[in-house]
């Protein structure tokens, strides 16, 4: 089995932190392998972001994402970039608010949360990320909601675990929520 997944987005959304949080998820926590690779757009903050991460049940040798399955898209500018390279009867998830979708007739399951309103809802908009890891999560089993509850709780600052672990099962009952109405719950 391997897994390539992208999460993208812009810079200050915290990205690479949830694509750190899925790898870890995958190694510490489900005993399989996995890489992430980071690229940013020339400014750090405001541009295109992704986080490229690989999973994977034995060694990995290529770290790079070159069969896109999932994307996980928090921005409109990271979803142009890289909607096009998801293969055919991948997955796309995407933040309802901030992602205006073209043509997705070549993906298998297309999903939507609102990750960015939940999050401001909880009135901490950077949890965002934290909605859409659940999201993912839940709409691919990559990998087990136990092992992302554990890497949410050991990657984030001190304090904050609780407000993103409520975030976390927010993104869970959305995936549910979106399974259930394609009938695949």
């Amino acid at each position: 089995m391997r897994k390539e997944i992208r999460v993208t987005g812009f810079g200050g959304q915290g990205i690479i932190l949830a694509g750190y949080i899925l790898g870890k998820a995958a190694c510490v926590y489900d005993n399989k392998a996995a890489t992430m690779v980071q690229s940013y757009g020339p400014e750090a903050r405001g541009s295109a972001c992704a986080a490229q991460v690989v999973i994977a049940d034995e060694k990995i040798h290529d770290p790079y994402v070159r069969r896109q399955e999932i994307l996980a898209a928090l921005s409109q500018e990271g979803y142009d970039i890289h909607i096009g390279k998801t293969i055919e009867g991948g997955t796309l998830l995407y933040d309802t608010d901030l992602v205006e979708l073209g043509d997705t007739s070549s993906c298998g399951l297309v999903a939507t949360v609102p990750a960015t309103r939940i999050a401001e809802e909880m009135g901490r908009r950077m949890v965002a990320n934290i909605v859409m890891l659940g999201f993912v999560t839940g709409c691919t089993g990559i990998v087990t909601p136990d092992a992302m509850r554990e890497a949410v709780r050991s990657s984030v600052p001190p304090g904050t675990d609780v407000l993103n672990l409520e975030a976390l099962d927010h993104g869970f009952k959305h995936a549910e929520e979106a399974l259930a109405k394609q009938g695949q719950a």
